[in-house]
């Protein structure tokens, strides 16, 4: 699974290094570095929700913050790969 995070000037503003230094701490952790590629990409155009991302080969969009990345992570991401 790839898992791109948008880190253009707005998603930027909004965090998205911090979102991505949180979900790599979490992929190693939980050691899902063979399950999750993480990428960063630039604009998804849902610029007004927070650090967009999205699942590679899906039309849905996600939108992460600092606070909320983990509890995110772990619905979105974790149920897939478990």
């Amino acid at each position: 699974m790839i898992l791109k995070v948008c880190v253009g000037s707005a998603c930027h503003i909004k965090g998205s290094y911090d979102v991505i230094k949180i979900i790599t701490k979490i992929i190693e952790e939980e050691g899902l570095e063979k399950e999750v590629e993480l990428k960063a990409c630039f604009c998804l155009n849902n610029c007004t929700e927070g650090v967009s991302a999205v699942i590679e080969g899906e039309e849905r969009l996600y939108s992460f913050s600092k606070e909320n990345v983990e509890e995110k992570f772990k619905e979105i991401i974790k149920e897939r790969i478990l």
